[in-house]
């Protein structure tokens, strides 16, 4: 995009609008940018107001695929298939969407107001006027990605936990959290209280976005390939955006945005790790049996019990069905030695097929999940627990039974 760039005020023949609205014209095509509140009924109305003055041949939303079909298929998640959801490594992801999607729920029941309505009109608005729709937002999966990685290993637990906790436990949204997902989305609230002092988090949560949009605009929408471009975006990303929509982009965006869209990829050290582990511990056992064999079954029968104790537990705690229990305690310690299978995936695979989700399971999904409870009553959401508290307990008794493993052999 090497066309001049003008920022100019919006249009004086457009309505009024409760949120800013800017233009950016580039060439001989105008981007409106309307900065909406993701919780408001006057952001619903401006979209609706804007669209029906015919002016726009095009509309862009800050929404991804994953979102854009979340709400125009709101069924889509719950047809996944669970056990390769499990085996692509996807569960963790799967059970913070639907915790997401429980606390946009719980807020449109309490405030009568759906979040993204805005993007909701856009949506059908365009569809009714047969506009082109553009999604320009990253994907969400994306974007969990690269924040979990922006922070240090240390770090990373908490922050995961944080969020789940967050949009899981509290039945009661508070008005202040309503009042900060009228300049954010539900994402960008939930990890707002750490992204506001962490530059780490900020970049691929904010920052990253506002120039993630401006390209995709440069590749959906360049210059001279429409005329009048309607770009829905929360209030909060309306400034960045504009700023990158404003200056030169680069002739190949294509590439910038691939960049933007790659997850990195875990160090070497940390690959190894896993393999490191359990090379200590089986050399452990060796030592222990060289020194005596009692030693040696000692060392063995604490390994096997820690492990099988606190991974069996956890699943108890998700109300796993008895015989997940049971082998979740044996598979426990063979899968902590074995790092290419872990305890979640055989205690997920026997809970699947002893309670296969039902229909219902599915229909009902979104609903149960806005509840506490709901969680354990549900088959999908209860299995995607016991996946993942296994795994928990797995590798707290990974590391529990390893300590005392070391002082077994040097204390």
């Amino acid at each position: 995009m090497s066309e001049d760039h003008v920022l100019s005020p919006a249009p004086e023949a457009l309505p009024a609008t409760s949120g800013p609205l800017h233009t950016v014209t580039v060439g001989n095509t105008h981007y409106t940018l309307l900065g909406t509140a993701h919780v408001s009924r006057e952001s619903a109305d401006d979209v609706a107001a804007l669209l029906a003055t015919a002016r726009f041949d095009a509309v862009a939303i800050e929404l991804c695929a994953a979102r854009h079909q979340s709400m125009t298929q709101p069924d889509a998640m719950g047809e996944q298939d669970l056990f390769q959801v499990f085996k692509q490594g996807k569960a963790g992801m799967v059970a913070a969407s639907l915790a997401l999607g429980a606390f946009q729920q719980r807020i449109a029941d309490q405030s009568g107001i759906q979040p993204g309505a805005e993007m909701r009109a856009a949506v059908e608005q365009a569809e009714r006027s047969r506009l082109p729709l553009l999604l320009i937002d990253r994907d969400v999966g994306t974007t969990l990605k690269r924040v979990y990685h922006s922070v240090p290993w240390w770090q990373r637990f908490g922050l995961l936990s944080g969020l789940l906790g967050s949009v899981m436990s509290r039945q009661k949204i508070s008005g202040e959290e309503i009042e900060k997902l009228k300049e954010s989305d539900v994402l960008e609230a939930t990890f707002s209280e750490f992204a506001a002092e962490s530059e780490a988090l900020y970049t691929p949560l904010i920052r990253e976005r506002d120039r993630y949009m401006a390209l995709r605009l440069a590749e959906t929408a360049p210059p001279g390939r429409y005329k009048n471009v309607l770009v829905v975006l929360g209030a909060g990303h309306l400034q960045g955006t504009e700023e990158h929509l404003s200056a030169p982009l680069p002739q190949a965006p294509a590439e910038e945005r691939e960049r933007l869209e790659a997850t990195p990829p875990p160090s070497k050290l940390w690959k190894a790790l896993p393999w490191a582990i359990s090379a200590l511990v089986i050399a452990g056992f060796a030592v222990g049996f060289s020194r005596n064999t009692e030693l040696g079954w000692q060392l063995v029968s604490e390994w096997f019990l820690i492990n099988g104790v606190l991974s069996a537990g956890a699943t108890v705690a998700a109300l796993a069905h008895p015989v997940t229990v049971v082998a979740t305690f044996f598979a426990a310690p063979l899968t902590s030695l074995n790092p290419t299978i872990g305890a979640g995936f055989v205690a997920a695979g026997v809970e699947l097929y002893m309670r296969r989700p039902k229909v219902r399971d599915f229909a009902t999904l979104r609903h149960d999940v806005t509840r506490l409870k709901g969680w354990w009553q549900n088959r999908v959401s209860r299995t995607l627990l016991v996946f993942l508290l296994a795994t928990l307990g797995s590798a707290a008794g990974t590391w529990i039974a390893g300590f005392r493993i070391a002082g077994a052999l040097f204390g």
